[in-house]
């Protein structure tokens, strides 16, 4: 899952380098993934009323589910 959201990722920011996806312990059964980006970037990941970052984790949950995983995002 970690492979799915940094290219997910690194193709919406300006500065790819700076991205890092790491896993952040466990909430609700639930995996929970930590993406950083740079701090110039942060917009581009969570767009206007945070569209893209739903549609980000719509899109790897879904992925997620296809292997039986429960997963949850937090932008950093």
């Amino acid at each position: 899952m970690e492979e799915i959201i940094a290219y997910i990722v690194k193709k919406l920011v300006n500065n790819p380098d700076a991205v890092k996806v790491e896993k952040d312990g466990m909430r609700e059964d639930a995996v929970i993934y930590k993406v950083t980006v740079d701090e110039e970037d942060k917009g581009f990941v969570i767009g206007k009323q945070g569209r893209v970052a739903k549609a980000l984790r719509l899109v790897v949950k879904a992925a997620a589910h296809k292997h039986g995983e429960k997963i949850n995002i937090d932008i950093a």
